[in-house]
């Protein structure tokens, strides 16, 4: 039977990233992981000086350093004190080879930040700007190759957030979007970026982390006359109620427990899909409601999509699990969290932006084995039910920070 915990604080993190036109590497580097010792979820948000391979190699070195020691309890001071020894300074701009903005927040909703060059953030609560106290600390460079002063300046700080938060952080690709146009002669501008942001958020105050990274980066683009100037990468942390969804797939392995089966997911408080077509006739049988398949947009590779009452997707079982664990591995090589939408979906597609779009996603995994998926003659690619939800399990957890539960029947 599934228990799902009590409606608690959910962190969403999510980012969106544009690279600088005609560059084939970006040169900003976004991190997010949730430490399973201790719940606290960390993220990174580092520019590279420039762009391109080189600034892409500084950032993802910056951010890999940061996220590893505060997931090792090295405090965050001391932590940021480490990196700015270790990066290298540009002789010619003497500056660092790479900025950086730390977040780490406890279970407890405690949230510790240090921000180094990077454009300052943007807490909303409220649908209203708040100003976290922000403490100066001036570290003393071991690098004195660089020309005097030695010294370099981040800033700390910490604040107990509440449910409803958004602390929305960015790099310079967004504040400095249209310089040197006639409208923004001297940039977009961090003041009138937080415009834009507090705007957003009053006109639409249920908006997830993803589309508002997205709406903030898109906008930018549109600045630099799409064909952007620099890197543009902004990250959103949302603080809300969890999203709950269950995935329903493959028929129990005693026909005995088809009543239960439906009876738990009908019973699930959330959004609920159904992956397979001998599920779907399980609970349109018991249930009494019809199954109808969709064939107007119909996919090449992928089974069509189907419609019955009380779930909010059906689809084909194997091959459509099989496909969203793929692009789900393929995204994570290219821009972790970042899921890029299809105007044409078919049913992977449709399952991966639910997927996204909630937080807690729980698998009801029936046992039965069909036999046409264990003939040598199917693609070698077309793994058993059990062990491709554990894959899309792994995936979900490592990378897009959703928690995750199997149960059987």
């Amino acid at each position: 039977m599934i228990h799902m915990p009590a409606a608690e604080s959910f962190i969403e993190v999510d980012h969106h990233q544009i690279f600088k036109y005609r560059e084939g590497a970006g040169g900003d580097t976004f991190l997010s992981q949730k430490n399973e010792s201790d719940g606290r979820v960390i993220t990174v948000l580092s520019d590279g000086l420039g762009s391109g391979v080189k600034a892409g190699v500084l950032s993802t070195l910056t951010a890999t350093m940061a996220l590893k020691f505060v997931a090792s309890n090295i405090p965050i001071k001391r932590a940021a004190r480490t990196i700015m020894n270790t990066l290298p300074v540009c002789r010619l701009r003497e500056i660092s080879y790479a900025t950086f903005t730390i977040v780490d927040i406890e279970p407890g909703l405690q949230v510790r930040m240090m921000e180094f060059d990077n454009p300052g953030y943007l807490l909303i609560r409220d649908n209203q700007p708040m100003t976290p106290e922000k403490n100066a600390i001036i570290i003393e460079r071991k690098n004195k190759k660089a020309a005097p002063p030695h010294n370099t300046t981040m800033f700390y700080s910490s604040y107990q957030a509440l449910p409803g938060d958004r602390l929305v952080f960015f790099s310079d690709g967004v504040t400095q979007s249209g310089m040197g146009s006639k409208g923004f002669p001297f940039g977009w501008g961090e003041e009138r970026v937080k415009d834009f942001i507090l705007e957003k958020v009053r006109t639409a105050p249920s908006v997830s982390a993803r589309e508002l990274a997205r709406s903030i980066v898109q906008q930018a683009l549109f600045h630099d006359q799409y064909q952007a100037k620099d890197d543009i990468t902004c990250g959103v942390i949302y603080i809300r109620s969890p999203r709950d969804l269950l995935i329903v797939t493959g028929p129990p392995m005693n026909p005995d427990h088809d009543s239960e089966m439906v009876r738990q997911f009908t019973a699930f408080s959330g959004s609920r899909i159904i992956a397979g077509g001998t599920t779907a006739g399980i609970i349109s049988r018991q249930l009494g409601k019809p199954c109808r398949t969709d064939v107007k947009n119909l996919d090449p590779v992928i089974p069509p999509v189907s419609e019955m009452e009380g779930a909010d997707l059906v689809t084909e079982g194997i091959i459509t699990l099989g496909r969203v664990a793929e692009i789900l591995e393929q995204r994570t090589n290219i821009v972790t969290g970042t899921i890029a939408s299809n105007s044409k979906q078919n049913a992977a597609d449709r399952i991966i932006d639910m997927i996204i779009n909630h937080d807690r996603i729980v698998f009801l995994v029936g046992t039965k084995i069909n036999e046409a998926h264990q003939d040598p003659n199917m693609p070698v690619g077309l793994e058993i039910r059990r062990n491709i939800v554990k894959k899309i399990q792994g995936l979900l957890t490592e990378h897009y920070l959703k928690e995750v539960s199997i149960h059987y029947l």
